[in-house]
């Protein structure tokens, strides 16, 4: 038996290291067991946008018409590799149940409440702590190159101008100015000073670096084998490298939550979404603002230290196979919208698995089985924006019994 801690961290990504590092503000003693090593999944190789403003749940109305057409037209990010996998097509269906109004609201609503929070603690975050991870408040564009889908984006930017979150039109020529990388033949471009950007792997590494000299213990390589459960209550985890024992757990896999299902008699409706990326050199003339290329669902993020291509959807089980097609459409993709493009050398060609729901809303909260065992996972492509929110709210749980903005919109009562 390894030695006792306050609580275990299953899971060292993003969410995991958050959690930890609200713990352990709070004086808790905090051990992270994670399969590979930290910050390997999901929180490496996404494009580092704080998309505070994403308040709109990607199961809004006309989502699954619209990507149905996109796809026939052979111009959709997304893919489902063709097979027989019930549990996937139990979640398309209640994906397509949930694009309504009704859901639209109501998870725009809960979605702009933890987003606010993280926003606001990931302020204080950088403001307390000297954290390089290239984090600058630039803004973000979206551009376009069809002039309707340019003047449509009007209904979506009223919505979020009801939480504070509109962006601001600009025309080509504006535009150009702003970012003189956009090509010629952009429609317009929409201006959201709400997203920012940093690199994600550096805040990862300079995250994990702050938190051991805080006391943060870190086991990686250390696959978990089963839990040891006694009436109800999670005793200790048995790993590849031991038994290790604590008075609470949280479950932060991200992707790979359902695993645990069976163990724990639960149901985590959480489908691997593969998303891709490749980093490169920044290139001479660069853009200095992060794009989004809409009809593309592509963003570029330019850092100091490097530049990234990134996007697509992939439901393809949890293969890692890097689909040289895919990284090719972000580069072909780039082109179309902006002068350069791309930079050389490559760095990295990179593909991860995110945890998705089929309602679009992250599960946080303590496990109806286990009372000691909190779930922290299901945050789509969001893990990154909404990690501050997520760890000072599983902390509060944990710590207080209550916290400061309403979880029950993210329980697991829910499903």
């Amino acid at each position: 038996m390894k030695s006792n801690n306050d609580v275990i961290i299953i899971g060292g990504g993003i969410i995991g290291l958050a959690c930890a590092h609200y713990l352990i503000e709070k004086n808790v003693s905090v051990r992270i067991i994670e399969q590979d090593v930290i910050g390997s999944g999901a929180s490496h190789g996404n494009c580092g946008l704080l998309y505070f403003s994403d308040v709109i749940p990607l199961c809004e109305p006309g989502a699954v018409r619209h990507e149905i057409y996109k796809t026939i037209r052979g111009t959709s990010s997304l893919y489902i590799k063709p097979r027989l996998d019930i549990n996937l097509i139990l979640w398309l269906l209640k994906f397509a149940g949930h694009c309504t109004q009704t859901h639209m609201n109501a998870g725009a609503a809960a979605k702009n409440e933890i987003l606010r929070y993280s926003l606001s603690l990931f302020d204080t975050l950088f403001s307390q702590y000297t954290l390089d991870c290239d984090f600058e408040k630039k803004g973000t564009l979206i551009l376009f190159k069809n002039k309707k889908h340019f003047k449509g984006y009007h209904t979506k930017n009223a919505f979020l101008e009801k939480y504070g979150f509109g962006a601001t039109p600009l025309g080509r020529d504006e535009a150009r100015k702003l970012e003189p990388a956009i090509h010629e033949e952009m429609a317009g471009a929409w201006y959201h000073k709400f997203i920012w950007h940093l690199r994600p792997d550096m805040l990862v590494d300079a995250w994990k670096n702050l938190l051991i000299k805080k006391g943060l213990i870190v086991e990686e390589k250390c696959k978990l084998t089963n839990f040891h459960i006694v009436q109800g209550k999670i005793k200790s985890v048995n790993t590849i490298k031991g038994q290790y024992k604590a008075d609470t757990f949280i479950l932060a896999t991200g992707a790979w939550a359902p695993d645990m299902e069976k163990q724990l008699n639960l149901k985590i409706p959480v489908q691997p979404g593969k998303g891709y990326s490749i980093t490169m050199e920044r290139p001479d003339q660069s853009c200095d603002i992060p794009c989004y290329l809409y009809e593309k669902n592509i963003v570029v993020t330019p850092w100091k230290t490097g530049y990234r291509l990134g996007g697509t959807m992939e439901f393809s089980g949890f293969s890692d196979t890097l689909n040289k097609k895919r990284l090719a459409r972000l580069i072909s993709g780039a082109k179309q919208y902006l002068i350069p493009s791309t930079g050389d050398p490559v760095i990295e060609e990179w593909t991860g698995l995110r945890p998705m729901t089929h309602d679009d809303l992250p599960i946080i909260g303590r496990s109806p089985e286990q009372d000691n065992l909190f779930i922290a996972t299901g945050h789509g492509m969001l893990g990154l924006t909404l990690a501050t929110g997520t760890g000072k709210l599983v902390c509060d749980m944990i710590c207080n019994g209550k916290a400061q903005i309403d979880p029950a919109p993210f329980s697991m009562n829910r499903f």
